[in-house]
């Protein structure tokens, strides 16, 4: 298998040259377990942990390799191998840490595009829809909307989703498939191209699995049979791994997530919510929150029924969420930068004691 055959490609070969890690082995995070990757390589797959170095200059997690990095290794004749640097990314699409303070956890990089898998049946949520949404376009990957498990839904209800999305989402495309016919597997399965990576998103059950199963024709990732007292199937997806599909396209999956924790940016979310970004330009006051103030445009659309209000309140909800997380950010850097200040002073004076 060639480089090119897992995303490689010229620009990240002038990276590699630009760097100078051409005595380098270069390969792709295919997955990842406490700090252990494994590497896909033209010589195969190599166990891999990272430099002493790379490990001490890591200014946080994000530093860390991920699943769908590019990195130049040294392999040796053992088997084993170490990682050295991680190649620039071009995507990287991430959420904020679930139960840690200020921390945002990348799901994958170097993405082109990605699936966003929901249930027509129980699971589906168009807020939720809107997170994913905006996590696509902040980290400037294109989103495809997936609806699942069609089979246990009538062309009506179907008719009725759809509707529901493209009153609220603008030009992404929507695919409906179902994982037991097998109905919209063809079509999914053409626009897929070689070469290109395609991450899945969505919550726990909605078929994510069994997708990857159908798109790879073997059963790839362990399913489990759906419950009855749920309606969802058991899904068991515990770690994010990238798969090279027969027709050349290659796809993360990634582990159920209930929590959708937007870390970034004012990009993905005006994106996302377009309407009232444009909207927001006939506002009265430049610096209008589209709350309680008078001559608020967006406020005017809501009430006359021009901009729908689950979408404003989605949006108002992501907006607050995304200010938290910026300031507690920006709050841990100054606890940082005083607790190295305190230290740097601390070993003065130990120095100057000294003599």
């Amino acid at each position: 298998m060639k480089l090119q055959d897992f995303g490689y490609n010229n620009k990240l070969e002038k990276i590699r040259k630009e760097n100078s890690l051409t005595n380098f082995e270069v390969g792709r995070i295919v997955l990842e377990h406490k700090e252990r990757y494994i590497v896909k390589t033209e010589k195969g797959d190599f166990e891999a942990e990272i430099t002493g170095n790379l490990r001490f200059t890591a200014a946080s997690r994000e530093d860390f390799p991920a699943v769908g990095d590019w990195v130049a290794i040294t392999i040796f004749d053992s088997g084993a191998s170490i990682i050295h640097k991680v190649l620039p990314r071009f995507s990287i699409i991430s959420r904020q840490a679930v139960g840690q303070y200020a921390e945002i956890q990348i799901i994958a990089t170097n993405i082109d595009y990605a699936f966003l898998v929901q249930a027509v049946d129980r699971d589906f949520n168009i807020n939720r829809l809107e997170r994913y949404l905006t996590i696509c376009h902040s980290s400037k990957v294109k989103p495809i909307i997936i609806l699942t498990k069609t089979d246990l839904t009538d062309e009506q209800k179907q008719s009725e989703i759809t509707d529901s999305i493209k009153k609220r989402v603008n030009d992404v495309p929507i695919i409906a498939i179902s994982n037991e016919t097998l109905n919209g597997i063809e079509t999914l399965k053409i626009i897929i191209e070689k070469g290109k990576t395609y991450c899945m998103l969505g919550s726990s059950g909605v078929g994510k699995s069994s997708l990857l199963n159908n798109l790879y024709e073997k059963e790839k990732m362990k399913t489990d049979s759906i419950s009855f007292s749920t309606n969802k199937g058991k899904h068991v997806t515990s770690h994010r791994e990238l798969i090279v599909l027969e027709s050349g396209g290659i796809i993360i999956d990634t582990p159920g997530m209930r929590e959708v924790g937007i870390v970034d940016s004012a990009d993905g979310l005006e994106t996302t919510f377009d309407k009232i970004i444009n909207l927001s330009k006939n506002c009265k006051f430049k610096d209008c929150s589209h709350t309680l103030e008078n001559g608020c445009a967006v406020i005017e659309a809501v009430n006359n029924g021009e901009l729908d209000k689950e979408l404003y309140q989605n949006y108002l909800k992501m907006e607050r969420e995304k200010t938290h997380f910026e300031s507690t950010i920006a709050e841990k850097r100054k606890k940082d930068k005083n607790f190295g200040k305190m230290i740097k002073n601390y070993k003065k004076l130990s120095n100057k004691n000294r003599y």
